[in-house]
């Protein structure tokens, strides 16, 4: 049977490489077209090498998708520049699967958002599907098992490897300002605060800061609970709801982000209560352009167009093995 096609636009950047790299690998889906205008007219394979096909990039403009006739389609755009390509495959191929990676369309009711750990059982075929951001899949994760006995607004703070900045040069991607720095940003009204708040049903308050190293988040979150709770009834609560699935890892001791690096799931863990009982701190890792984007990505497009969802994703790079192993970039 012939495989299904996805074209993907901004594959300049790393979700897309890191995207084009999981599609090399998948044996169901390959690549039919790649937008992008400074890499126009290169070798995929040159730029990826992992892929091993024919394909160049090109310099693609939204029509073009009126003569393309990809199954499915990988926005990997900075925000603000989604909405000329949906309008494109809203007129001009409706069936099209469409998986945006920005922020565009978080906060459309007409999208799905994509968060299969959480959501999945409420897929009802949507072809439109936003995936959500790196930052905010760590903390929903994080949260979800509590959500219901949280008293107040969750504290989230959050340290990212500086390739969630994109490749766009800025501050926040300067390897030159970062060194031997933490750098705070957006320390209130974050788009992905207002994001979690909006999908977790619950508010949280979200400080976010880039570190020197290049991929992977850790993220700290702080939590009030209505009622005194004990170590045994935290951990269950976690282990209830993410027990089966291949993607999450509940442990004891906090994770460390060096171990999440290069892997495509997520690690939760420290559990630590007050004295009191009433304060929960839970620590969450996961590689932003992987479970955080690309792996989250493929994830959907699966359960899109019908195919087990973890097909394509390498097993063996879910976790790291050994402890302490730390995968450069």
């Amino acid at each position: 049977m012939a495989k299904h096609r996805i074209g993907i636009v901004g594959a300049r950047g790393y979700v897309g490489a890191e995207f084009i790299r999981l599609l090399a690998g998948h044996p169901e889906l390959e690549l039919d077209f790649v937008g992008s205008r400074e890499l126009d007219g290169r070798l995929v394979s040159e730029v990826v090498p992992e892929y091993r096909g024919a394909a160049r990039y090109a310099a693609l403009e939204p029509d073009a998708l009126a003569s393309r006739g990809a199954d499915a389609l990988l926005l990997a755009l900075p925000n603000g520049k989604a909405a000329p390509w949906v309008g494109a495959a809203d007129a001009h191929a409706p069936d099209t699967v469409v998986v945006d990676v920005s922020a565009d369309y978080r906060f459309d009711d007409g999208w799905f958002y994509g968060l299969p750990e959480l959501n999945r059982a409420t897929y009802l075929g949507q072809r439109r599907i936003s995936n959500p951001g790196c930052y905010a899949t760590a903390m929903q994760l994080a949260l979800a098992p509590m959500a219901e006995v949280l008293a107040r607004p969750a504290q989230c703070f959050g340290v990212s490897g500086y390739s969630g900045a994109g490749t766009m040069p800025s501050d926040k991607n300067d390897t030159v300002k970062l060194r031997d720095n933490l750098m705070p940003y957006s320390l209130v009204g974050h788009l992905h605060e207002r994001e979690v708040t909006r999908h977790l049903g619950h508010p949280v308050e979200f400080i976010p800061h880039v570190a020197p190293h290049f991929r992977g988040i850790t993220m700290t979150v702080n939590m009030h609970l209505k009622m005194k709770m004990w170590a045994g009834e935290v951990r269950d609560r976690y282990h209830a709801r993410y027990d089966g699935e291949p993607l999450l890892r509940i442990g004891d001791d906090p994770p460390w982000v060096s171990r999440i690096a290069g892997r495509h799931g997520v690690e939760i863990g420290g559990f630590a209560l007050s004295a009191d009982n009433r304060r929960l701190v839970v620590v969450a890792t996961l590689d932003n352009l992987l479970k955080g984007a690309a792996t989250q990505a493929l994830q959907n497009f699966n359960l899109a167009l019908g195919l087990p969802e973890l097909m394509g994703i390498p097993r063996d790079a879910v976790f790291a093995t050994a402890a302490g192993t730390r995968i450069t970039p």
